[in-house]
């Protein structure tokens, strides 16, 4: 599902990524730990399209993102990566079902059938019932699980989270990432988990650790799908 070889980032004299490279299958879950400051965000950022590498590869499902020119790689992403962010980013006048159709829209899903995944994708993160709900009537763990509604709404084939419990008590943030896993791994979406977390990166397939710009092994390989909930 994605393939990074070579990568490189920096800004000004200070290097971020250093040939790094990565690969991850569908269904799987990475976790990329490491210091602040040590890249964990400009990584995702880049194998998202938000950023360019000064070098190397990023292949996303089966596309070669510097081969893309901005609006090509607006398109990839919109249709092939879903995002979940520490600070949710919920659109506050938008109840919560037009928050996670949104990314529908733009992909210019008919009205009906946008209205009607995202109906069930809330209820697939047990928010059925609150899909008319503004987001100051939501809990942060709701707000969070709209999050993930939408990241996942349009069936994207990479998830990027990062820090997505970072802003959530421990009892919520555990459910959050449960909920987070299984369904991406129900999608087939590869999923890349950025977290200062221990517990967080415990629930992932891999744990890798960013260091001196390079991924490096940080924990036992499970088997895949192993400790969702």
């Amino acid at each position: 599902m994605l393939s990074i070889s070579g990568l490189v980032k920096h800004y000004g004299a200070r290097a971020v990524l250093e040939g790094l490279a990565l690969t991850v299958e569908p269904g799987e879950v990475v976790a990329v730990v490491g210091e602040s400051g040590t890249g964990k965000s400009t990584l995702l950022n880049i194998i998202g399209g938000l950023e360019q590498a000064d070098a190397g590869t990023v292949v996303l499902a089966g596309t070669e993102l510097g081969a893309l020119d901005d609006d090509a790689r607006t398109r990839l992403r919109c249709r092939a990566v879903g995002f979940v962010f520490q600070a949710f980013h919920i659109v506050p006048h938008l109840t919560a079902l037009e928050n996670t159709l949104l990314p529908l829209v733009l992909q210019g899903v008919p009205s009906q059938e946008r209205n009607q995944r995202a109906a069930a994708m809330l209820a697939a993160v047990g928010l059925g019932e609150r899909s008319g709900a503004l987001p100051r009537e939501l809990s942060g763990g709701e707000l969070q699980r709209v999050a993930i509604a939408r990241a996942l709404v349009h069936r994207p084939a990479l998830v990027l989270a990062d820090e997505p419990t970072g802003n959530l008590d421990p009892d919520t943030a555990q459910s959050v990432l449960a909920l987070l896993n299984q369904s991406a791994r129900a999608g087939g979406a590869a999923t890349i988990l950025v977290t200062h977390s221990d517990a967080a990166a415990a629930s992932a397939d891999r744990v890798l650790r960013l260091v001196r710009g390079r991924l490096v092994d940080a924990g036992p390989r499970r088997s895949q799908g192993a400790g969702s909930a």
